[in-house]
C-alpha cells in the first residue's frame, strides 16, 4: 500500500473541495493514484468538479488574442517556476511579443510557433534566452488555435485564465456582447466539450459506470441502474456541455437558446479555455 502524505491529501482536496478525511481516505483506497481517488469520491456522492485538462499546469502567464480581422484566435500558456516571475510585467510583455507574432502569422501548431522567427531568431531560441536572463525554466507549455467566420478572446484579470471562441457567423446584430458573454460563460463554466457529440468515450463510460455505482449504493434493483445512470449521464452533458449548459446571465435558458434568440442559425464552431491551477 503507497503511503499517503499530506501534502498529496492536501493537493487533493485543492483539486476537488472535498474534506481532508474524505480526501485520505479516497487516496488510501486507490493506493494513491490521484485520479482514481477523484472517481472513488464521486462514486461516493461528492461533488466534485468533472476531470478538466487544466488542472495540471504550474506557475507562468497565459494570453489569448485575435487577428485584425477577428477571423483568427490563438491562446498561449507559458510557464515559469514562480509567482514573483508570472507576475513581473516584462514577462508579461515577453509571453504578449510571443501571441502578437503568431496571430500576425497565423501560426498553426506548437511545432510551428516555436520555429517562427523574430528579428532572425526562433522563437525556441528566444524562450531559451530568456530562461538565463530570469534564471527560470521557461517552456511554451500549450498553445491552440481557432479560425472561424468571427472570433473572440478573453483574458481573466491576472493573465491566469483565457479562452478563444469561434462562432459561425459574424453578422448579427450585437454580435460583439455575445461573444464576449459566451466567452465569461466558457471561462466561468469550464465545460469540457461543445456539446455530448464532442464527449469522448472514455469519459462517457466513465460516467455510466460512476452513475450505475452511485444508483447501487442508494439501493436501486440492478434492473433500473442502467436506466438511471443514462439519466445522471443526460445531466453531465448538461452541466459540462457549452452549448446545454445553462447560460450564466439568464439561467432560464441554455447557451444554445440564447445564441438563437439573437438569429436561429448562430452558434459556436470551437473553443479553447487554458488555466493555472
Amino acid at each position: 500500500m503507497a503511503k499517503i502524505t499530506a501534502a498529496e491529501v492536501n493537493e487533493l482536496r485543492k483539486a476537488t473541495g472535498a474534506g481532508m478525511m474524505d480526501c485520505k481516505k479516497a487516496l488510501v483506497e486507490a493506493d494513491g493514484d490521484k485520479e482514481k481517488a477523484i472517481e472513488y469520491l464521486r462514486k461516493h456522492g461528492q461533488k466534485v468538479a468533472a476531470k478538466r485538462a487544466d488542472r495540471d499546469a504550474s506557475e507562468g502567464v497565459i494570453i489569448a488574442k485575435v487577428s485584425d480581422d477577428k477571423t483568427f484566435g490563438a491562446v498561449l500558456r507559458v510557464s515559469c517556476e514562480t509567482d514573483f516571475v508570472a507576475k513581473n510585467q516584462d514577462f508579461i510583455d515577453f509571453v504578449n511579443s510571443l501571441v502578437d507574432t503568431a496571430v500576425a502569422n497565423k501560426v498553426a501548431n506548437v511545432d510551428e510557433l516555436k520555429a517562427t522567427l523574430i528579428d532572425g531568431k526562433s522563437i525556441s531560441d528566444i524562450v531559451l534566452e530568456q530562461l538565463a536572463k530570469i534564471g527560470e525554466k521557461i517552456e511554451i507549455v500549450e498553445y491552440q488555435v481557432i479560425e472561424a467566420p468571427i472570433v473572440f478572446a478573453y483574458i481573466h484579470p491576472g493573465n491566469r485564465l483565457a479562452t478563444i471562441m469561434g462562432m459561425n457567423m459574424a453578422d448579427v446584430e450585437d454580435i460583439e456582447t455575445i461573444g464576449k458573454e459566451v466567452n465569461m460563460q466558457i471561462a466561468a463554466m469550464a465545460p469540457i466539450a461543445l456539446d455530448k457529440n464532442g464527449v469522448d468515450s472514455k469519459t462517457i463510460e466513465q460516467e455510466i459506470e460512476i452513475g450505475k455505482d452511485q444508483a447501487r449504493q442508494e439501493g436501486k434493483p440492478e434492473a433500473m441502474l442502467e436506466k438511471i445512470a443514462m439519466g445522471k449521464l443526460n445531466k453531465f452533458y448538461r452541466e459540462n456541455t457549452l452549448l446545454a449548459q445553462k447560460f450564466v446571465r439568464d439561467n432560464k435558458m441554455s447557451v444554445e437558446q440564447y445564441l438563437q434568440s439573437a438569429n436561429k442559425d448562430l452558434t459556436v464552431t470551437g473553443f479553447y479555455r487554458l488555466a493555472l491551477a
